[in-house]
């Protein structure tokens, strides 16, 4: 364990990938608060929303609310999703400081998501890179179904490089790479990377597990084992898989944070302040988060009534 790194960037995805799949229109007032109180915490880097078609999400229609109703923090980079041109147009008035474009790994996945092609959509990904470039902007790319898809079963890691390779070239500044229905395992993550090192620069990837087998954080010591520093995570573990039955949502911020923390990581996070923004959304949502630390909390605090 001596290669541990002694420092990593958890980017919050919770405003977005969380809430996305909430069935019960959350209001534009309690997402701004809750960004709000995230900002607070000490992440680097939030995502707030997506700039999708409100008849793929309408859970996040309020986008442009969201985004110029938040209290702007300094040293922070909020963030969101745009999946075309017309998106980014949205995300550049909203004078937001990163957007991510986002693919599969997957053909099948790809064109259930997104009705195309792998290579018919590059182009798309292509304008919206060089453009908000032009603009100054950080641009992430999100792959998803890397350690497996619903359709296909595994991705074959040099297909997932490639892919990798494609988007770099493009001038996107960080790749997020995701495991969408939770499906990946210590070693096979152990592998992928052993595949892909010498052909991608690690510095430039993120990883974004979701827990639906409760492998998530073993699958971060392995990523952390082989010198990634950035991670992907929703407070609480909100978020979910559409494809998987049962599926529990993203690797939750709280239970990495207090995993890396007691591992001597640094974070900048603090662990009283994102308890403060999880019994917020916790309370707004009505319903009791997932993660193992919310869990003890709203026990201790039943038990102590």
């Amino acid at each position: 364990m001596e290669s541990l790194p002694n420092a990593v960037t958890i980017k919050e995805v919770g405003p977005r990938d969380g809430l996305q799949n909430e069935s019960e229109q959350i209001p534009t007032e309690v997402k701004v608060n809750w960004i709000n109180l995230l900002s607070h915490a000490g992440f680097q880097s939030i995502e707030i929303s997506s700039f999708v078609n409100p008849k793929w999400i309408p859970q996040l229609k309020d986008a442009k609310e969201v985004a110029m109703g938040i209290e702007r923090k300094s040293g922070i980079s909020y963030a969101a999703l745009v999946p075309n041109y017309k998106g980014l147009q949205a995300a550049l008035d909203s004078n937001l400081d990163e957007v991510a474009v986002f693919m599969s790994a997957s053909e099948a996945h790809n064109k259930n998501n997104i009705n195309k092609t792998i290579d018919e959509t590059y182009p798309v990904l292509s304008e919206v890179v060089q453009e908000a470039k032009h603009h100054k902007k950080r641009v992430r790319g999100y792959v998803s179904t890397v350690f497996g898809c619903p359709y296909e079963g595994e991705i074959p890691f040099n297909q997932v490089a490639a892919i990798c390779e494609k988007l770099l070239q493009m001038g996107v500044d960080e790749i997020s790479l995701g495991d969408t229905i939770g499906v990946a395992d210590p070693k096979q993550v152990d592998a992928f990377f052993e595949e892909i090192k010498g052909n991608l620069p690690f510095s430039k990837l993120a990883m974004h597990f979701h827990n639906t087998n409760g492998m998530a954080l073993a699958n971060i010591l392995v990523s952390l084992q082989h010198g990634i520093t950035t991670f992907d995570s929703a407070l609480g573990g909100l978020g979910g898989c559409p494809y998987a039955k049962g599926a529990s949502g993203n690797l939750a911020t709280d239970d990495l944070v207090h995993m890396l923390h007691k591992m001597g990581i640094n974070t900048g996070i603090d662990e009283v302040k994102l308890r403060e923004a999880a019994r917020y959304i916790q309370q707004s949502l009505n319903k009791e988060l997932n993660s193992h630390q919310m869990q003890i909390y709203n026990r201790t605090t039943k038990e102590a009534r």
